[in-house]
């Protein structure tokens, strides 16, 4: 008998719906929701508040190891929280997205992040990001990664970030791309976001997770 829940990882670049995806996945199968790019935001923000060098790996990890992330298991799905807090609008700004690449990039960085990731869905969650299925949770029960043409990842982020904002995450997805290139996990689900229905495309993950995981 499962003494927990499933844990199901959903890669792909952004726009791509991986957050959509991610949040009414986990409300379907009861578990929490772990969106972990805004794990590496809250760092990028907390580091420019604070005036730090972004190419000094030593002290990102050490700020990393300060910052406290845990689930807000009074919300549904139970979601990140970030030093007691649901994310703010502050994550999202240009200014974050324009450097939140330069801080993911360093392994010390990573390593304290995916340890906190790892924590977070020991018990089950949908976990979303770029290198879940790959890194954080290679066994994961489900692994799905998502796609969809530029033009609409495009007019996602611009919809749901304004311009400034989905200029930027343009850029990131370049950079992060040369660093952790977007290639789906072994055995993972591909799903084929573009012009479909968020209804079609919730169905087919969920067909997925029934048929492994039951």
């Amino acid at each position: 008998m499962r003494d927990r829940g499933p844990v199901v990882a959903i890669d792909g670049p952004a726009g791509s719906g991986k957050s959509t995806l991610g949040r009414r996945l986990a409300e379907e199968l009861d578990v929490p929701y772990v969106n972990t790019g805004l794990m590496y935001r809250a760092l990028t923000a907390r580091a420019l508040q604070e005036g730090l060098d972004v190419e000094d790996a030593g002290a990102l990890a050490n700020l990393a190891r300060k910052i406290r992330f845990d689930l807000d298991l009074r919300s549904s799905p139970p979601s990140l929280r970030i030093d007691g807090r649901a994310p703010g609008e502050d994550l999202v700004t240009p200014e974050v997205e324009g450097w939140v690449s330069s801080v993911s990039r360093h392994p010390t960085v990573r390593a304290v992040l995916v340890a906190e990731q790892r924590r977070l869905g020991v018990r089950g969650a949908v976990m979303e990001g770029r290198d879940i299925g790959c890194l954080v949770f290679p066994d994961a029960d489900v692994k799905s990664f998502l796609k969809a043409a530029a033009t609409e990842r495009a007019r996602r982020r611009e919809r749901e970030r304004g311009d400034a904002a989905a200029e930027a995450a343009a850029g990131r997805d370049d950079r992060d791309a040369r660093v952790n290139p977007f290639v789906p996990a072994r055995g993972a689900l591909v799903i084929e976001t573009t012009g479909r229905p968020k209804a079609d495309v919730l169905a087919e993950a969920l067909k997925a997770v029934r048929s492994r995981v039951g």
